[in-house]
């Protein structure tokens, strides 16, 4: 869960790295939320099948989409890539490999241009 929040502190922090574990940890989370809230809306009538979204789904969408791409540009730079790279989800079936490719990747070590590997920085 802390991860999760750290992530939200940096609501729109598009500079710096993520690890591998703030990237999944908030990535698992999210879709724990959509499923519950998926249910809910659905047990209370408010699912759209049309659109396949609720409206407490659809809201959680929309709050977390910023979110969602900062943490992602994060990522790419911790493993040495510029955060333009998500824009490959748009292309696709293969698009969606690469950027999966690219946030499972281990961090390049040391300091990057995005700034200190943050496996290596020791929290005081």
């Amino acid at each position: 869960m802390s991860w999760y929040l750290e992530v939200l502190k940096k609501y729109a922090v598009f500079s710096g790295r993520a690890r591998r574990k703030e990237y999944w940890f908030f990535a698992l989370f999210n879709i724990i939320a959509i499923l519950v809230l998926g249910l809910v809306d659905n047990m209370a009538g408010m699912f759209n099948a049309e659109i396949g979204l609720g409206l407490l789904s659809g809201l959680y969408y929309l709050a977390i989409i910023v979110p969602s791409i900062a943490v992602s540009v994060r990522r790419l730079h911790d493993t040495g890539r510029t955060g333009w790279w998500v824009l490959i989800a748009f292309v696709p079936l293969v698009g969606a490999l690469i950027l999966l490719v690219f946030m499972v990747m281990d961090s390049k070590p040391g300091t990057n241009q995005y700034g200190d590997n943050p496996k290596e920085t020791v929290v005081a």
